[in-house]
C-alpha cells in the first residue's frame, strides 16, 4: 500500500515567526540584509519578492516615524517649560500623549 504524501501548506507570512520569515527571506535569496529586519519589513520584503500585492489592505503605520516626532515634541516642551511658557508646554504635553497612544493602538 502506498502511502499519500501530505503536501507541506505554508503558514501565513503574517502568522510567522520573525525568525521563520528569516529563514523564508534567506531561502529565497534575492533579499539581502534579512538579519537587520524587523518582522513588517521581512514580510514587506518577502512579499515584493514573490510579486505579491497587498490590496485591501489599511495603510501601513511606521511606529519608528511616531516615536521620532515623539522626540521632538518632547524637545520642544523642554524648552518651553524652561522658557516658563506652561501653556505651550500643555499642548506638548498633550501632543506627546495623543502621539503615545497611536502607538500603542499600532501594535
Amino acid at each position: 500500500m502506498g502511502k499519500k504524501e501530505k503536501e507541506k501548506k505554508e503558514k501565513p507570512l503574517d502568522k510567522m515567526t520573525a525568525k521563520e520569515l528569516r529563514e523564508l527571506g534567506l531561502s529565497i535569496g534575492g533579499i539581502t540584509g534579512v538579519h537587520g529586519m524587523n518582522k513588517p519589513e521581512l514580510i514587506a520584503a518577502i512579499k515584493q519578492e514573490r510579486g505579491i500585492v497587498d490590496e485591501g489592505r489599511k495603510k501601513s503605520f511606521d511606529v519608528r516615524l511616531v516615536k521620532a516626532k515623539i522626540r521632538e515634541v518632547r524637545e520642544k516642551r523642554l524648552q518651553a517649560v524652561e522658557a516658563g511658557n506652561t501653556k505651550l508646554a500643555d499642548s506638548f504635553r498633550r501632543r506627546i500623549s495623543n502621539l503615545k497612544k497611536k502607538t500603542r493602538r499600532a501594535a
